[in-house]
């Protein structure tokens, strides 16, 4: 009698029961330090080294580490290196790690599991991480807790690339001398991070728990933290104004919810956590084809397009206007160029010297909810008060995709992240020896001037700060003048998120290795 009653009386949780694809054992749990947050999409896996879309590196983030964090402000700090040095001829770089950092496993991290990650793993499996490698001419284990980076030439941006996005650190015990892709540990990553993995159920939510034997004394702060998979936006937004998600990360909610859903009691909402990825948006315009070929009809895109009204319609605020190709938040950004305020008649005119004639211009949208609809539809209108005759090309993110991928477009929007460096997220957009069918985030437009690709590889180079300011002030003032792209925003992705929620973020790259750090009042 007394077992049945007992049986009444217990909570759902205790079940694992779930309302709403929310498990009611992570609901109960939330005053005892249990975070909810929501991730769209659904990752399509979570070992970083292999996989590093947005999702992924939300997640995963947390359970890899690099050697360095970056604050706000994209000056290094110490992660599982606790210490550098960078030789006089800004050629050789000495990391000391940290002592006693153990695997999620109990394996002990050293110097070894570094020379394999990035001169064997990631060497192989991460594109974006191999281009920066091709500087490096050694990488070497000076001792079980140093590691040295012999360069075969100076590379400014060098310590730029620790952040465990572009070098997460794999365990060699468990990935050395196995098939990269199929090893079975991608299912079950296993990292150094302050949460560990513990659970995915597809379709519904990832479960990662404190990792107790994380090297940072007073971290992690919470038990566990909850991502939830609800594909609704509509539902997404439900779920955080129910109390049931404590944190929206930014693009999770369409930004017209974001207003309302912030003045929620005990809500709040911050733009911070995304200075080292600075997003930055803009049209491509294809330099390959008339009239776009013509640098007049490209100045007058851009002179034609309100960018101003753009950031208060579309982004309800949640964007800055762009003056140029480098987001302000990277490194030797400059407003020290031409400018281009939005003038009907100036567009008018230039389009006039270029030789329009009244061609159809395409317009490929970027198919990522009503924000980007909206600015779709203010740059036709704009560039139809202009005198353009313009079509826009409805897709979805395939078609999206391919028609980049192919060049199959006259304008078409885009946004990529910048990295904060112009060596690491600015340059290959721009280069002649990065134009390839086959990636959206490329040169797509298809620009070739051989000065600017000298101005980009000598800053890439030199290692003195205030040549390479110098150096990347002519390439700004160059592109600005020959607008091979039309720059819209700089695009501030505003994450919501309940006051109860302490220190959500704490470096330049937000959430993705914040949510460990984070406490529960």
């Amino acid at each position: 009698m007394k077992r049945r009653h007992l049986l009444q009386a217990a909570p759902a949780a205790a079940f694992g029961l779930s309302i709403a694809g929310i498990p009611l054992h992570s609901l109960a749990q939330a005053r005892k330090g249990t975070i909810n947050v929501l991730v769209q999409p659904e990752p399509p896996g979570l070992m970083m080294g292999i996989v590093q879309n947005g999702p992924t590196q939300l997640i995963a983030g947390n359970i890899y580490e690099g050697l360095l964090r970056y604050d706000e402000n994209l000056k290094p700090m110490p992660q599982l290196a606790t210490s550098w040095t960078v030789s006089p001829d800004a050629k050789v770089y000495t990391f000391k790690l940290k002592p006693n950092v153990k695997w999620h496993d109990g394996k002990p991290f050293t110097s070894a599991d570094v020379v394999f990650s990035c001169d064997v793993f990631l060497r192989k499996m991460h594109a974006r991480f191999r281009s920066s490698l091709a500087q490096v001419e050694s990488i070497k284990a000076l001792d079980p807790l140093t590691v040295q980076f012999t360069l075969k030439q100076p590379f400014g941006p060098f310590l730029g690339i620790f952040e465990n996005g572009t070098m997460p650190m794999v365990p060699q015990h468990i990935y050395e001398g196995t098939d990269f892709a199929t090893n079975p540990a991608n299912n079950t990553p296993i990292g150094t991070g302050p949460l560990k993995f513990k659970e995915w159920v597809k379709g519904s939510y990832i479960q990662l728990v404190a990792n107790e034997q994380y090297h940072q004394a007073g971290v992690p702060g919470v038990e566990s933290v909850y991502f939830h998979v609800i594909p609704d936006a509509a539902a997404r937004a439900a779920a955080f104004e129910s109390g049931k998600i404590d944190i929206a990360p930014g693009g999770t909610v369409e930004y017209f919810d974001v207003e309302r859903l912030s003045k929620l009691p005990g809500t709040a909402v911050t733009t911070k956590g995304w200075e080292f990825f600075s997003p930055q948006s803009w049209l491509w315009i294809n330099n390959r084809k008339a009239p776009m070929d013509n640098i007049k009809f490209r100045q007058a895109v851009w002179t034609a397009i309100d960018r101003e009204a753009m950031a208060k319609i579309a982004w309800y605020g949640f964007a800055k206007p762009a003056t140029g190709p480098f987001n302000s938040h990277i490194a030797f950004a400059s407003n020290d160029v031409p400018k281009y305020p939005k003038d009907t008649a100036k567009a008018k005119a230039l389009f006039a010297e270029a030789g329009y004639k009244g061609e159809t211009i395409r317009l490929l949208p970027l198919p990522y909810g009503e924000s980007w609809q909206r600015q779709a539809e203010i740059v036709r209108q704009n560039l139809t008060q202009a005198g353009v005759k313009v079509e826009m090309v409805a897709t979805d993110v395939a078609g999206w995709n391919q028609r980049c991928n192919e060049w199959d477009f006259d304008l078409a929007f885009t946004y990529v992240y910048q990295y904060g460096e112009p060596a690491l997220g600015v340059s290959r957009n721009y280069t002649s020896d990065n134009i390839a069918k086959g990636s959206p985030f490329n040169n797509v437009s298809g620009y070739v001037n051989p000065k600017v690709d000298e101005l980009f590889a000598a800053g890439a180079k030199e290692a003195d700060p205030e040549k390479r300011r110098a150096i990347y002030l002519e390439v700004q003032k160059i592109l600005v003048t020959e607008v091979p792209v039309a720059w819209l925003h700089e695009i501030n992705f505003p994450t919501l998120y309940r006051t109860k929620v302490k220190n959500p973020v704490s470096s330049g790259i937000g959430l993705n290795d914040s949510l460990g750090r984070a406490t529960l009042a």
